[in-house]
């Protein structure tokens, strides 16, 4: 009787260890579902849906996508994308602060002045600039209305080509001068611009972005009646480059008049498009406007041609930030900038 006992004994030691074994193989299983359940929440719906889908998967079940669910989903990726360019990712301060693409923090101390300057420019756009922008894309055609651009964009380049030399940039300084030639004299005074079709990237620099690199990265913020949002850096440099712009040269006062509200109109036009993003519906619309001009300033001061090389486009913002021809400026501020 002993030895079947002994033999019962070890087979029943050898049945429990295959089972503790078995049960240590699918252990991780489960820990791989928990650690993926934890991080879904904190992404988005896409990450959920995986998650959802990986006990199906385990349990040998078939699981097919929706294509109605798809679409939205798709659509709400590229809004949660554009936000996180704006605001950073949620939670990921560090890291994006490691990235170099940190989100400035708004200096506003003057937000109750600055918040009754924002209404009045609102007011302001609602019953003169919009009305006048709407009525010159009705009326003007769009290839003149491209030339126009370009021809204010090209009276501009003297201002870049100085603070480009200023912020120690030659290379930016000679494709500004560059671009001036060019387009002054083949683009028929700037009407055509030539320069981008010959691969001379239009990049804008201004006092203000020079003073920034020099040092004077934080400044405070400031809404001016007329002039919409600027810091206080900016306004200095905004004083700054006026001698560099040729139309304050002009000695006919009625031409001089024209050509400075006909810029002003066009830059209002160009806002038009990008107005959807201006929700009606936002629960505090001067903050919204305040950070997407803080943060499309940002990304002038250190865009490519100091960090990195100038024909690599900055991928850390939506297009409409990212566009020279289109700042992000406040639909109820008539000047932008």
């Amino acid at each position: 009787m002993m030895p079947l006992r002994s033999t019962t004994l070890v087979l029943l030691c050898a049945l429990a260890s295959a089972c503790a074994s078995t049960g240590n193989q699918t252990a991780p299983q489960g820990d791989a579902t928990v650690v993926a359940a934890d991080a879904a929440a904190s992404e988005p719906a896409a990450s959920v849906a995986v998650v959802d889908a990986a006990p199906a998967q385990a349990s040998g079940v078939e699981t097919e996508a929706t294509p109605a669910s798809t679409q939205p989903q798709v659509a709400d990726d590229e809004m949660e994308s554009d936000f996180a360019a704006i605001y950073g990712q949620p939670g990921g301060g560090d890291g994006d602060a490691a990235n170099g693409n940190a989100v400035p923090v708004a200096y506003d101390p003057w937000e109750k002045y600055n918040r009754r300057v924002h209404a009045f420019n609102g007011a302001v756009d609602r019953a003169v600039a919009k009305p006048l922008a709407r009525a010159y894309v009705a009326v003007v055609p769009r290839p003149v209305r491209t030339g126009v651009n370009n021809f204010f964009d090209n009276l501009g380049q003297p201002v870049t080509l100085v603070n480009s030399l200023l912020q120690g940039n030659p290379r930016g300084a000679a494709n500004a001068l560059g671009r001036f030639l060019l387009n002054s004299t083949i683009g028929i005074g700037g009407l055509f611009d030539m320069a981008s079709k010959a691969k001379m990237p239009d990049r804008g620099e201004d006092f203000g972005q020079t003073m920034a690199v020099w040092g004077w990265q934080r400044s405070r913020y400031i809404e001016v009646p007329f002039l919409g949002p600027r810091t206080v850096r900016d306004m200095i440099g905004l004083a700054a480059d006026t001698p560099l712009r040729p139309i304050r040269y002009l000695e006919d006062d009625k031409t001089r008049v024209f050509l400075q509200g006909l810029q002003a109109v066009d830059l209002r036009a160009q806002l038009l498009s990008i107005e959807g993003l201006m929700s009606q519906g936002a629960v505090d619309e001067y903050t919204l406007f305040r950070d997407m001009w803080l943060q499309r300033r940002n990304y002038q001061i250190n865009q490519a041609g100091r960090k990195k090389d100038a024909s690599a486009p900055d991928e850390t913002l939506p297009p409409y930030l990212m566009q020279d021809d289109a700042e992000p400026a406040p639909a109820s501020t008539p000047g932008g900038e």
